[in-house]
Parts: structure tokens; sequence; C-alpha cells
């Protein structure tokens, strides 16, 4: 295949893939704890404890590829780049994730999981839940410090695995220039919106929210019980810790019920270690028509209090729906800083970015 940037010695079939599935419907103790609630709702399914298992997934299709060259290796999440939620997940019937390696670089791979409810009794056809996108790194455990691995070439063995290849280096691109664009100043349109926003916090009566008061922090320590590689802290527990503060955050700002529609984007910044102390500092930063978006940082602290650093940043779009889940309009949120601008600009442009990506799969 052409321009596949990588041109190996020798290339290398990829592993089947890896299918895991949640018995949902014939497990009842497991039923209950990847409940929300205990009563019959729609979308009742915990969606930071399907983070967990993602993560995890993701880590064990992707040494399958990496250990293949390297025995010793472990792989370490680097990034996840998108999670579409596409349907409502029902507790009631079991979740099949399929996952499989889309994409091999130099020393890091894209593992993409497919998150579906199979065909179930009564000719309940399949549904789609969910797409996801996982960077992996491959790295040695040899020595007295870990580094990264050169991977052996990826060879795609049908046009589906090329259509793959060729999107996970668009979503790759598309990061770049997300990156890019948001150094850009304004537009004249989006300086437009802003002035407004600040404008109308000068009017006479005005009792609208503000962004600095859509803000959440929470507070916890590590445990021997969230190591996964020696000393280090399972990446699945810290996203879905930033995941649940991130819909407490979002609560701030949707009146009804807001529901998870995408994991725009979780950076894998710095380890974390084992008796660490975390915080989750959560911001409402932009409101839509009907959707919220949170960033959540994730701060760790040494044990010996000497070094304070960020573990992750996490950016989430919540939708406002009701009882049937139909979404309902959500109030508007009002920047006041530089750095608040900056985060509403940021969630304004990849808000519109995504509504233009629906716009052409519908054509």
């Amino acid at each position: 295949m052409k321009n596949m940037r990588n041109t190996p010695h020798s290339a290398m079939a990829l592993p089947d893939d890896r299918v895991l599935t949640l018995p949902l419907a014939s497990d009842p103790s497991l039923r209950r704890r990847y409940m929300l609630l205990d009563e019959d709702l729609p979308a009742n399914v915990r969606f930071g404890l399907i983070l967990e298992v993602l993560d995890k997934l993701a880590e064990e299709c992707a040494l399958d590829y990496v250990c293949s060259a390297h025995p010793q290796a472990r792989v370490v999440t680097a990034a996840i780049d998108n999670i579409y939620v596409r349907s409502a997940a029902d507790v009631n019937r079991d979740l099949v994730f399929r996952a499989r390696v889309n994409f091999v670089g130099r020393t890091s791979l894209e593992v993409g999981i497919r998150v579906e409810h199979p065909a179930g009794p009564g000719d309940r056809p399949p549904a789609h839940i969910a797409s996801c996108y996982f960077t992996m790194v491959a790295r040695s455990t040899a020595g007295g410090g870990a580094e990264s691995l050169r991977l052996p070439a990826f060879e795609p063995a049908d046009a589906l695995a090329v259509r793959r290849w060729e999107r996970a280096i668009a979503r790759r691109e598309g990061y770049r220039q997300q990156m890019d664009l948001a150094l850009e100043p304004p537009s004249r349109e989006e300086y437009a919106l802003l002035a407004a926003l600040h404008t109308a916090q000068d009017g006479p009566g005005f009792r609208d929210l503000l962004v600095a008061d859509c803000v959440t922090s929470g507070w916890e320590r590590t445990y021997p019980e969230h190591e996964n590689v020696p000393s280090k802290i399972f990446g699945g527990h810290l996203i879905r810790r930033a995941y649940e503060q991130s819909a407490i955050c979002a609560e701030q700002v949707a009146p009804n019920r807001p529901v998870i529609v995408a994991v725009n984007r979780i950076n894998f910044v710095q380890p974390v270690r084992m008796g660490d102390k975390l915080q989750f500092l959560s911001r409402a930063v932009y409101s839509g028509r009907t959707s919220v978006c949170v960033e959540t940082d994730i701060i760790r602290v040494s044990r010996d209090r000497t070094q304070t650093n960020l573990s992750n940043s996490c950016i989430f779009t919540f939708a406002n729906v009701d009882e049937e889940l139909k979404p309902q309009p959500v109030p508007a949120i009002y920047p006041t800083t530089y750095a608040e601008d900056a985060r509403y600009l940021a969630a304004h442009r990849r808000h519109a970015a995504q509504l233009a990506w629906k716009a052409t799969r519908k054509r």
C-alpha cells in the first residue's frame, strides 16, 4: 500500500480481532454493577465502567501485536482520540466489544473498538453503541528505565483494513489541525460571538450562568487495588473517575439529564504512581443548543508532596435529554476571562466541526 508512513523491513499481518462480551442479560450481579440507578431507565448504564473495559481491552489488543516482536514489552495508553456514542446502551442486553489494530506507526499504534448489542431474543436487532479509538505506545520493561520500542510493520490484509488505516491517518491529521486551529485568533464571526457574550453580562438584571460558576472539584488517593503495571495506576480507573466528575459538573448546566454523546479527547500526560493524591478539576466550558462540553484535568500530587503535575486532560460532550432521551434545551453559559474565552472558542469550533461531519454522513 502506498503512503503508509511505515516502510518496514518485513511486513507483518495483524492478529485476529479481540472480542469481549459482558453478559449483562444473563448475569444479574454484573447487570446491577453496571446500573446507574436501580430502576427502569433508558441508557441506564454506567459509562465510566465501560471506559475501564475499553482501556483494558485496547491494551490487550495492542499487546497481541507488539509482543510478536517484543515478548517482554508493555503498552501504555497515550490518548483516546475519539469515542462517539451512537445509540443508548441497554443494561438488560449483552455488550460486545470488538477490538482491532487500525494503524501502526514507528512506536505507536491505533486500536479501534466497536461496542454493540448483539441480536437478541424476540427478533431484537443488533445495535451499534459506540466507536472508539485509542493511541497506544509500546514500551520496554528492561533495564533501569522504560523506553519506546520500534514496532514491526503493518500489513493490511484486505480493502477494509486499508480503509481503516487511511481513516486512522485522517484522525491523526485532524487532531493536528485542531491543535493548530486552537492557536488561531478568532475570526470576525467568532469575535462577534464572544463580544456578545461579554456585553450581555453588563446588561441590567443579568442572572445567567457564568463559566466560573460551573466548576467542580474532587479529591482521592490511589491504592494498590488501582495498580496495573508495577507501581503505576490503571489508566482506565483514572478516566472512569474523570468521567464521573464531568457528569456531575454537567448537571450544573443541564436542567434535565446529561447523557454522554462523545469523548472528544483524553490525553495521558504523566503516569500516576501508587500513593499519589489526585485532584479532579472539572469545568463546563461551552453549551450548545442541547449540549454541554466539560473539560476535566487530573492533577497528581506525589506522596512526598514534592511534585504536582498534570496527569490527564479530558474533554467530554453531554446531551441534555428528557425521560425518553429526546434532546432538550440548555441555558447559555458566559465566559468572562481570557482563559475562559479560549476554552469556549475551542469547544465552539469542535462543536461546529462535529455538526459539519454529521451533515456529510447524512448525504
